[in-house]
């Protein structure tokens, strides 16, 4: 699988962005699927996964209430919905992917994914 992150952008605060996963390669319905965010100096930061279903999600709680993480496996996609941005958003965010079974959750760890996307840049001013 091949993926590919976008929908990052300059916002102010208190506002909404979308960021996409699209796989340019293989279907993505066969991979759980994580959003993880960056910045200069810190460690990737787990955000959200996803589940093959849909189903399950699991965020952190930095953005819990926020953030929406969703998928369309016709589309091969899977979706980051942020509201009510905050300055300490600002971040690369990554996707990446593993494949497992459908019925299991995929973990919050960098190391429990097998593929990652480039990054797409959130700033958020304040």
């Amino acid at each position: 699988v091949q993926l590919q992150a976008s929908g990052g952008g300059l916002v102010q605060a208190g506002d909404s962005l979308r960021l996409s996963c699209a796989s340019s390669r293989g279907p993505l319905s066969m991979f759980g699927v994580g959003w993880f965010r960056q910045v200069p100096g810190k460690e990737r930061e787990f955000v959200a996964n996803i589940n093959r279903s849909g189903g399950g999600t699991v965020y952190a709680d930095s953005v819990k209430g926020r953030f929406i993480i969703s998928r369309d496996n016709y589309k091969n996609t899977v979706y980051l919905q942020m509201n009510n941005l905050k300055p300490e958003d600002t971040a690369v965010y990554h996707c990446a992917a593993k494949r497992i079974i459908m019925t299991v959750q995929p973990g919050p760890e960098r190391t429990d994914y097998d593929y990652w996307g480039q990054g797409t840049q959130v700033t958020v001013s304040s």
